[in-house]
């Protein structure tokens, strides 16, 4: 049975994953899952980087499961609309270069760091905004 002990410290450990997750499949960095599987394409794939492909695998699965299951297509279009519009915004107001790609690439990826964390919290969130508890709650005592 899950928890309701739901808090910041909650969402900021799914956030800390989603920012790992994210960040290691691909950065501007070049130190990426991405950058490594273009050097193997000329090298051959080692085990580690197939394992590494997999264990990347995983946490996607996850984490995007867990995010259209709590908040369906239309909440994903919203929080996609919400944070494109959000990073529109502070670009227009010369908060971020437009001309730094590097720096928007950062943010995008933060951003949707930021949507796959609300997405694993959701349920937690819409419990405590609410009142109401999933379907897939029903087991816990209420």
């Amino acid at each position: 049975m899950a928890s309701n002990n739901f808090n910041f410290g909650s969402f900021f450990v799914r956030l800390i994953f989603a920012l790992i997750l994210v960040f290691t499949t691909f950065n501007p960095s070049g130190y990426s899952f991405f950058h490594w599987g273009l050097k193997s394409l000329e090298t051959g794939f080692e085990p580690l980087m197939v394992f590494s492909g997999i264990v990347l695998l995983i946490g996607w699965i996850v984490y995007l499961n867990a995010t259209i299951a709590s908040l369906g297509i239309v909440g994903l279009i919203l929080a996609f609309a919400f944070f494109g519009s959000l990073l529109w915004m502070v670009i227009d107001w010369g908060i971020i270069p437009v001309d730094s790609v590097q720096i928007i690439t950062y943010v995008i990826l933060t951003l949707l760091s930021l949507v796959l964390a609300i997405g694993m919290s959701w349920s937690h969130i819409r419990r405590r905004l609410s009142g109401q508890v999933d379907v897939n709650d029903t087991d816990e005592e209420l």
